[in-house]
């Protein structure tokens, strides 16, 4: 099989970053500047279509030849900018930025060449965002620059010269990050399931944009109301900022204030005495709500046809392999409980805000609560949502053997009060509402929520286990109660965690409740990962990982990865816990993607995914609920004995049921 390396740069007025790759190429004054190539991985050549040159007759016809594989760092892009001009087929593609993300590196170019430890040469030029900047964005019109919107070469030509060899560089180090990890290669599942997301991303889903526009009006106006009550209120000049409102709330409280973050204020309403104090932080709640924000991204993402496009990233979470949210952030809309939403909307769209404060008091709440139904089926169609129920529950007893959490899938599904049940030794047909076991629920439900990746009291705490009204002198004892009904769960944490260290240690592959886990290394490339196999033989990978004394002075494993706190590249613990939780969350991943596969072969469209939900864009006499639900709920082959079920709903516009 023959391979080509491509890299472009291009030029569109559309901002990328706000507005997505599938608007800024569907630009009118979309251009390709730049495109630089390696042919079976012999030196880079360019092309400067720029400046009139134009791509080889071969090159165009390798673009669609079913032969030569083409590779790309964030192919996605390479792929959608080339077939607006050239013919070039989805599965003909591989994504180094995939590949790199698969074996537990980080994303983005640059970021991954030194993660791989590449030659200063070999990374990306510091110089490249200043370039992409002179050349690929629109500038500013001033006398100094003879009014023009754009710079072409000829106005900064060394800058241009610079910016080829800017290009070239790019296809060297794609190339090269390629070689590095060319022992441990994407897995052909993986490729597909790829072809299939960018399938999904770019057929997108619908937005209302009377909604959108209307949820901007009311807005801007209600927001226009609450900073003159909030003026009048305080005195303030700017009653938005944080240090002029704390010093105004210490004054009117007497009392010193901390912080103004959202569970402070939410704490300050309750216990404060005066109202004046009271209406300002309430006023500062609804100022902070994050509606306007998802419309505004709406707003700059909608594409020409009134749909949004890239909604979801490939392998964004590549720990577990999970989908990452991008642009309108899908993966944390606002939950809404309104029971008339769809009087709600005509209000929005109709851009009543006096009706809307009339009948639901809180306009930025009840914005919050609509930004859901901004998306909506295709005309003449309905969405079908229908998501897994307890998934990771599913999976954890599953891989564990929990005997008595299996039968509880197996038959009604009530985990919280099965989980309290077997915590204190009542019936379950006792925690039902009216008896006064009920309360016990709750505390099944955040034991169940917090603890089953070796969580304690902290993570009962973080769960909102004291704002359920739990004490905080009974947190250890239902932690106790957990691990003593879940013993396989505690088993499972120790057994994985104890595994991984003896493989760190002799270097010898373990084999444990469906999983292998191994030391893989390519001496070649200066390549080594702690590996995780899971059932559906796709891996999880740690990358360069070794043992040292923990800060609770055990021995501990250690990799190289992506610290979500501060964004680095940097040394990170493990644990049996969180290796669970990777697993556990992975094999939940894997059951998403192999339903994602089956309902296409159904014949279904999704428009994007949650979580563990997804949604479908179905013509009104094909929308079969049943259906759909029973492919979620199908058994999958590599794990047998995994019960799934899932549920689901139809409607007119998406919403959480």
């Amino acid at each position: 099989m023959r391979h080509l390396s491509i890299d472009i740069e291009t030029f569109s007025s559309v901002d990328i970053k706000k507005s997505g790759l599938y608007k800024y190429v569907q630009s009118l004054d979309f251009q390709i500047l730049l495109f630089a190539y390696s042919t079976d991985y012999e030196p880079v050549k360019i092309i400067d279509l720029a400046q009139g040159e134009t791509l080889p007759m071969e090159i165009v016809e390798a673009l669609q030849n079913p032969d030569i594989i083409k590779h790309a760092y964030n192919a996605s892009f390479e792929w959608y900018a080339l077939n607006k001009l050239y013919y070039s087929p989805l599965e003909q593609w591989r994504c180094t930025m995939l590949h790199g993300l698969y074996c537990g590196y980080t994303a983005g170019l640059a970021a991954t060449a030194v993660a791989l430890g590449l030659h200063e040469d070999k990374r990306k030029l510091g110089v490249g965002s200043a370039l992409i900047k002179t050349f690929c964005v629109p500038v500013k019109p001033t006398g100094k620059n003879g009014q023009r919107i754009r710079n072409l070469p000829h106005h900064e030509i060394e800058k241009w010269n610079l910016f080829t060899e800017y290009c070239k560089q790019d296809v060297a180090v794609e190339m090269e990050i390629e070689r590095r990890l060319s022992a441990f290669p994407v897995p052909e599942a993986e490729q597909k399931l790829w072809e299939l997301d960018q399938r999904i991303n770019a057929y997108g889903v619908k937005v209302d944009k009377n909604l959108i526009e209307g949820a901007l009006y009311c807005s801007e106006k209600i927001n226009a109301e609450l900073m003159q009550e909030a003026i009048k209120l305080s005195g303030l000049q700017n009653p938005k900022s944080v240090k002029q409102l704390t010093k105004w709330l210490e004054k009117e409280t007497g009392e010193e204030i901390a912080d103004l973050q959202k569970g402070t204020v939410k704490e300050l309403i309750e216990t404060t005495n005066s109202e004046a104090a009271k209406r300002m932080l309430e006023i500062r709640q609804e100022f902070s709500k994050t509606s306007v924000k998802k419309y505004t991204a709406m707003a700059e993402v909608v594409n020409y046809d009134g749909r949004v496009r890239g909604l979801l990233q490939f392998y964004g979470a590549n720990r577990t392999g999970r989908w990452a949210g991008r642009l309108v952030q899908v993966q944390n809309l606002p939950k809404n409980y309104l029971e008339t939403l769809s009087h709600a909307r005509d209000c929005v769209k109709e851009k009543k805000v006096d009706a809307l404060k009339l009948v639901y008091g809180n306009v930025p709440d009840t914005l919050s609560q609509l930004i859901r139904t901004a998306f909506v089926p295709s005309e003449n169609n309905v969405f079908l949502v229908a998501d897994f129920s307890a998934i990771e529950a599913r999976v954890i007893a599953y891989l564990a053997g929990e005997q008595w959490r299996q039968q509880v899938f197996a038959s009604h599904g009530k985990i919280y009060e099965s989980s309290a049940s077997q915590m204190f030794g009542v019936p379950i047909e006792r925690i039902a509402k009216g008896n006064p076991e009920y309360e016990l629920r709750q505390k099944g439900k955040v034991a169940e929520l917090a603890l089953g990746y070796q969580g304690s009291t902290g993570a009962l705490i973080a769960m909102g286990a004291l704002k359920m009204g739990l004490k905080e002198e009974e947190l250890k004892d239902l932690v106790k109660r957990w691990r003593a009904s879940n013993k396989r769960i505690v088993d499972l944490w120790y057994s994985i965690e104890n595994a991984a260290l003896e493989v760190m240690r002799t270097g010898q592959a373990v084999g444990i409740k469906g999983l292998i886990i191994a030391r893989e290394i390519d001496f070649n490339n200066n390549q080594d990962f702690l590996t995780i196999k899971l059932p559906s033989e796709r891996k999880l990978f740690y990358a360069k990982p070794f043992l040292q004394t923990n800060e609770m002075g055990r021995e501990a494993i250690y990799y190289r990865g992506m610290n979500q706190e501060t964004k680095k590249w940097e040394n990170i613990p493990t644990y049996g816990g969180k290796l669970t939780e990777n697993i556990v969350q992975a094999i939940a991943r894997d059951c998403l993607a192999e339903s994602l596969k089956r309902l296409e072969a159904a014949g279904y469209q999704t428009c994007f995914h949650v979580h563990d939900e997804v949604i479908l864009d179905v013509p009104k006499d094909k929308a079969d609920l049943k259906a759909v639900t029973d492919i979620l709920g199908q058994p999958i082959a590599w794990a047998s004995g995994l019960i799934l079920k899932a549920e689901g709903y139809e409607t007119g516009f998406y919403k959480k049921e």
